[in-house]
């Protein structure tokens, strides 16, 4: 299985397993070298660390991913707050509410997640079909991981619409008619 591998399976693992296998080979080959010894669940684990490596990039990958857009939808949902500040001093010497002003700002940020989830959810399924032979065990379709991902990225980007909204509520109206 292995080049240059022993495997030596034992009933019971004795105590001495490493000194009595040293022994047995020295006694063989007294010019055969034994350069370490470790058990069989060790060397098939040590086969793996590059895909566990590249996991863990691509997790993180995903997670700065995340962050990246909704640091991006934050920065759209600040400069639209920005362009309307006359608007929503209007609306709200008018009278609007505060929570009125942050359902308008709330719905611009729903158009914009849910124009994300339209393109995203189709892509996904997409390249969930196109890699289903690289995948061992998993599914091309997952139901729970889409739904996972779904809320995952809607928390996400309703929280950065909600701080835009948040400011946008608390604006003075006089303050916002006078920079106009």
């Amino acid at each position: 299985m292995f080049v240059d591998y022993i495997i030596l399976d034992f009933a019971r693992s004795p105590r001495n397993a490493e000194t009595l296998a040293r022994k047995t080979l020295a006694e063989i080959d007294p010019s055969l070298p034994v350069f370490h010894f470790d058990s069989y669940d060790t060397e098939v684990a040590g086969n793996f660390n590059q895909d566990r490596l590249i996991a863990r990039l691509t997790g993180l990958f995903g997670v700065l991913a995340l962050i990246l857009a909704s640091v991006g939808l934050f920065g759209v949902m600040s400069y639209f707050v920005a362009r309307r500040t006359s608007e929503i001093g209007i609306r709200m010497a008018l009278g609007a509410t505060r929570s009125s002003v942050v359902s308008i700002v709330m719905r611009g940020a729903l158009a914009q997640i849910l124009a994300g989830l339209f393109i995203g959810i189709p892509a996904a399924l997409l390249a969930g079909h196109l890699m289903a032979s690289l995948l061992y065990g998993v599914g091309s379709y997952d139901p729970l991981a889409f739904a996972c991902a779904t809320l995952v990225l809607g928390i996400c980007a309703a929280v950065a619409g909600f701080i835009p909204a948040r400011r946008a509520a608390s604006v003075d109206p006089m303050r916002a008619l006078r920079t106009e």
